[in-house]
């Protein structure tokens, strides 16, 4: 990562210890992949072969399609088979359409850099440019004997969340962000191009989104790129997609989890699965004082695991998953026991209010940030939603107290990162994500519209 490498371990202890000894280069490196890593094989005079192992897009190029080349030569402007997946698939091989199409542009990777190429052979990776619909696992074939790989497959999508424009009173304070509709819009277009995990599906309204992804972490990524490429907006509580079995069953995604930890945390981590419905299937002890523990997990017990894991593991766990099998739904799954503190109305929060609050529960803000009636300032000791007043200020009068001006000690208010607001609110609540700062708030600002939504919504209950 810094720009070195070397098989001396003496001399790695020097390079760590001295700054200016790093940057020597990675030739070591380099050199030990040459020696060890056998070159590709082929076959001379074979067919075209390229599988498409990864989609990218270009401002003057648009989609481009990354290409390693198994078989046969490539070349720029040459007319070839594009075999890609259909509904039905005719062959052992999952493809069921072939069409024809023309390689436009042909790139080569130079150390950062794409250049342009006049060909390619077998065993080189390059992007090609030409064919707006294609798609990861499709093949890039001979047009005279067009012979498709075995397809790629990607899981399927388990989580979803509402994507929608920023509409809280703070909107677009922050400077000259990214706020408006066509903007996420285009955005979430953009990820479609490279990013084939991803579906964004309209909702009906133009303003809002459903955002489905193979996980909790893979929506929290995007959330914050965003979010640092300057955009404004609200993102609702991630949600697991079901489905049914063909007796009508609910089914709900699993996910095998993997977890590397110190032995002193096993017990820690077996009980924080546990807790979201996780079942232990395996245990290996590596000796040196680690173990691996895998576990079968309901996919929504994983949304918000990460930050929870390393917290216990004091950072040193290591977590990996994918997706298991479908499996009956598992049932309720609670991990937030607490309501929120809401404000009841807008302007900065004082330290006096603060203090008054602090027995209430844990705040989230501290003295002079601006907040708005329906935005969760703090979590509640209760169960129950409690609207507060964190503006108040103390009246002041012209009698002196003996106590007036005795210090008096303020809790440090509690930061969430995106992953724990996302795990914190529930399906009534929003994040509000900008460049500058993460704020929860009340999907339904106003006090009043909230208590008949949910007076509304125990009608609709009770009657079913």
């Amino acid at each position: 990562r810094d720009g070195w490498s070397t098989l001396d371990e003496d001399e790695a202890h020097e390079i760590i210890l001295d700054e200016n000894a790093r940057g020597v280069g990675l030739d070591t490196l380099a050199d030990l992949i040459i020696d060890h890593i056998p070159a590709p094989t082929f076959h001379e005079g074979q067919p075209l072969q390229a599988w498409v192992t990864n989609i990218d897009a270009s401002p003057y190029l648009g989609r481009l399609a990354m290409l390693r080349v198994f078989e046969g030569e490539i070349r720029k402007g040459q007319q070839v088979a594009w075999c890609r997946e259909a509904d039905e698939a005719s062959d052992e091989s999952g493809h069921a359409d072939i069409t024809r199409a023309k390689v436009v542009e042909l790139l080569k990777t130079e150390a950062m850099t794409r250049v342009p190429a006049e060909s390619a052979r077998a065993g080189d990776i390059v992007a090609i440019s030409g064919i707006e619909e294609i798609t990861i696992g499709d093949t890039i074939a001979d047009l005279d004997d067009p012979r498709p790989l075995p397809r790629l497959t990607v899981d399927e999508p388990t989580i979803a969340m509402e994507f929608r424009i920023n509409d809280s009173p703070l909107a677009g304070s922050s400077g000259k962000n990214k706020v408006t509709a066509r903007m996420l819009k285009d955005r979430l277009d953009k990820e479609l191009i490279g990013n084939v995990a991803i579906r964004v599906n309209p909702t009906g309204s133009p303003d809002r989104w459903e955002v489905q992804g193979r996980g909790e972490m893979q929506l929290a990524v995007l959330v914050e790129s965003m979010r640092r490429e300057g955009y404004e907006l609200t993102v609702g509580k991630p949600r697991v997609l079901t489905r049914e079995d063909e007796n009508g069953r609910l089914l709900e995604p699993m996910e095998l989890a993997v977890v590397d930890v110190p032995d002193e945390h096993v017990g820690a981590v077996t009980q924080l699965m546990g807790s979201r419905k996780g079942r232990m299937v395996d245990m290996q002890a590596f000796g040196a004082g680690w173990t691996r523990v895998s576990f079968e997990v309901p996919a929504r017990g994983l949304i918000g695991f990460r930050t929870t894991f390393l917290s216990e593991t004091r950072g040193t766990g290591q977590l990996h998953s994918h997706f298991h099998s479908w499996a009956p739904w598992t049932g309720e799954l609670r991990l937030r026991q607490s309501g929120s503190l809401v404000a009841d109305r807008p302007g900065p929060a004082t330290q006096y209010a603060i203090l008054k609050l602090e027995d209430r529960g844990t705040l989230f803000v501290e003295p002079t940030d601006d907040v708005y009636e329906g935005r969760i300032v703090g979590e509640h000791v209760r169960p129950e939603d409690l609207d507060v007043n964190i503006v108040r200020e103390k009246h002041l009068t012209n009698h002196r107290s003996a106590t007036g001006d005795e210090l008096v000690r303020m809790n440090r208010a509690r930061a969430l990162s995106l992953d724990e607001a996302l795990e914190f609110i529930r399906e009534d609540e929003c994040v509000e994500v900008t460049p500058d700062a993460i704020r929860l708030r009340k999907t339904i600002l106003n006090a009043s519209e909230r208590q008949s939504a949910r007076a509304k919504e125990k009608s609709r209950n009770a009657n079913v």
